[in-house]
């Protein structure tokens, strides 16, 4: 095994080579990420998917969350948690994490999500329809990025108008803004989401999404405020923000990738099934959230210590060549099933169905309307976000036609 590795300050542009040079001395090193946070960074597909599902691996982040402060190499690295965002299922343990997901899991089956889709294909093509050929855009302001946020508002019953407002605060919260900038954020997405649950929680219930979850009964257990501004966080923020990034990410890997571009023109039939080669191959979470191990964990003949924060790249572990022919090649024909994009365990992506509904709408109507979009930039001057969580970019500017 190595020493300590320090990652490059440009990790975030170009992680998949980093990755290939970890993945290749082992499954977990122990590294300094970009901004200087010790932790171990696991990059192998089968030691990935233990860590995502081990016991002995904590997601408990009012536990564990001075590990942030420890393990700091400095004070623009420490974060202080803003409590109020905090206590959602994806910080959480059985049987508190068990309890919410159960108070939330009926709105997210796969068949209730798919009575979306009308609803989904009509904002789709009302945002094409204000795009013409010739044009040139950034797809992400312009397609990806308000299809997916205008259907987590309409489900949370969050005014649209408050849209940008939450694409900032998101922003700030999930890159490496300053601490202030963060707690700002922090601070005003808290006190939207709180007024936004009091006037829901006064109001009479309806058979909107966020009403029966705020009224939610399950024998005799409901959310209390805390909670529901939590969840409601969560919710807004990924279930946006994954649907952004695969869309962006899967139509530069297409435009980049002619072949299999021409194939989807062909076969659009196929643009469901390919969904999962695109969340494989550059899906919209590099490092997954917040995780620390309680007692030492072997994960593939390395022991992570207790008390260490354990990290995981999906990104990395969905281009383990152990797991996967030819990984970074697109393949819009190949079963991709068992990526784990989306996660693995009690903590998968509740969103997942919402998520590969939209992607397989945008994707569809996109292609249907402008079957021979380019990219309007030199492919490396494209620049991706300042996050370990999201991959993604900041803009995508392509030419319609």
């Amino acid at each position: 095994m190595t020493t300590l590795t320090q990652l490059p300050a440009d990790y975030v542009q170009n992680p998949h080579e980093v990755h290939d040079m970890l993945r290749a001395e082992g499954p977990v090193q122990e590294v300094h990420m970009p901004r200087g946070l010790k932790v171990w960074l696991v990059t192998r597909y089968d030691e990935a998917k233990i860590a995502l599902t081990d016991s002995r691996v904590s997601k408990n982040i009012l536990e564990g969350g001075h590990l942030m402060v420890t393990h700091a190499s400095d004070a623009a690295e420490r974060r202080e948690i803003e409590p109020t965002l905090a206590v959602h299922m994806l910080n959480m343990d059985p049987p508190h994490h068990t309890r919410l997901r159960k108070l939330v899991t009926k709105a997210f089956t796969a068949r209730r999500i798919e009575l979306l889709r009308p609803r989904v294909q009509e904002i789709a093509a009302e945002l094409i329809a204000k795009l013409n050929d010739g044009d040139e855009v950034d797809l992400l302001e312009a397609f990806a990025f308000p299809l997916p946020i205008t259907v987590i508002c309409e489900l949370l019953g969050i005014p649209i108008d408050n849209r940008d407002d939450f694409r900032e605060w998101s922003n700030q919260l999930l890159s490496f803004g300053t601490p202030e900038q963060v707690q700002s954020a922090a601070t005003s997405m808290a006190g939207f989401l709180y007024q936004h649950v009091m006037a829901i929680a006064e109001a009479e219930p309806n058979d909107t999404f966020f009403s029966a979850l705020v009224h939610a009964d399950d024998s005799g257990d409901r959310l209390n405020t805390e909670e529901l501004v939590s969840m409601a966080f969560l919710l807004l923020v990924a279930g946006h923000e994954t649907t952004v990034n695969l869309i962006g990410n899967a139509v530069l890997s297409l435009l980049n990738n002619p072949d299999q571009l021409q194939i989807l023109r062909e076969r659009p039939e196929l643009i469901p099934a390919s969904t999962e080669e695109f969340l494989r191959l550059e899906g919209p979470v590099n490092v997954a959230t917040f995780r620390f191990t309680k007692e030492p964990l072997d994960l593939g003949g390395v022991t992570v210590p207790a008390g260490e924060i354990l990290m995981v790249s999906l990104v990395a572990a969905n281009r383990d060549p152990a797991k996967y022919e030819n990984p970074d090649q697109l393949d819009v024909t190949r079963s991709a099933q068992g990526h784990v994009a989306f996660g693995h365990g009690i903590h998968f992506c509740l969103g997942a169905p919402l998520a590969r509904l939209e992607f397989d709408v945008a994707l569809t109507q996109l292609l249907a309307r402008f079957p021979n979009l380019q990219l309007a930039a030199e492919p490396e001057t494209l620049v991706w976000r300042d996050s370990t969580l999201i991959r993604g970019l900041h803009t995508l500017p392509v030419r319609l036609a």
